[in-house]
């Protein structure tokens, strides 16, 4: 045969370059995979941990509204109640102010009533030491209000509960010192020693007491400008003394009538 008539045939070489490449790219696409699907594995557990916890809370665990509050009930009050205690602090501001001005208003008050009362004392122990009377008559400032004394010998006989004709004049000038504007409360009360008496008259120092102070006050009432409705009178007897029985000195101390001048408050 004819060499002509052979054909030869040459096998072509295909170019394998381009494997590495693709190679690389699938060895980093894998690893990307990896590394994601390692990612999803971590969040899926903690999605699982998580689920299980609200599992737990909402079914047969204790439920969220059931966990202590962060703020105690004592102070986790509701605004309703709250506005009504702030009204409440408002209010009894409110009051306690009011009480300390009234307060304030009756201190002020007393204070004037006290000056005022002072102000008879000295009226009343100028008219003693012009009359001469300091062994007589005494004006003190007591609790009770302001207190004058008139020792019996300056108005009674021994025994009498009549005002001696001489001392009349005593009991019209001493009815001038009681015109107040505005007037007061005034109280007559009279006392004795412990010497009993028994007469036709008076079966007791008692009686003998009362009805010296309402015939003082009798005389002291003739001056029109005093009103008898603020006027009283009251008896001791022997009970009520200043002094002790024992002597002569502090029994006729003890046989006295006395003018109680009151506060006004």
């Amino acid at each position: 045969m004819s060499k002509r008539g052979k054909k030869h045939h040459h096998e072509e070489h295909v170019d394998e370059s381009w494997l590495i490449p693709y190679a690389d790219l699938l060895t980093l696409l894998l690893a990307l995979f990896i590394v994601l699907f390692s990612m999803s594995s971590l969040d899926a557990k903690k999605f699982q941990a998580m689920s299980e916890v609200f599992n737990e809370a909402f079914s047969s665990g204790t439920g969220i509204f059931e966990y202590p509050s962060p703020i105690p009930e004592d102070k986790a009050a509701a605004p309703d109640e709250q506005e009504k205690e702030e009204d409440q602090e408002k209010t009894d501001k409110k009051e306690k102010a009011k009480i300390d001005q009234e307060k304030k208003r009756e201190m002020l008050a007393k204070q004037a009533d006290k000056r005022e009362l002072e102000s008879i004392q000295k009226k009343v122990n100028t008219y003693i030491k012009d009359k001469k009377l300091s062994e007589q008559l005494e004006a003190t400032m007591t609790d009770e209000g302001l207190l004058v004394s008139i020792r019996d010998n300056v108005l009674f006989e021994s025994g009498s509960d009549q005002v001696r004709r001489q001392d009349l004049k005593i009991a019209e000038e001493i009815s001038d010192l009681l015109v107040m504007s505005p007037p007061r409360n005034i109280v007559i009360s009279g006392h004795t020693d412990n010497v009993p008496i028994k007469n036709a008259q008076f079966g007791s120092n008692w009686e003998l007491s009362v009805m010296r102070a309402i015939n003082f006050m009798k005389l002291l009432l003739e001056n029109d400008q005093l009103d008898p409705s603020w006027f009283s009178a009251k008896g001791f007897g022997e009970f009520n003394p200043i002094a002790s029985n024992k002597t002569a000195e502090g029994k006729a101390k003890n046989r006295r009538v006395e003018i109680l001048i009151l506060p006004r408050n």
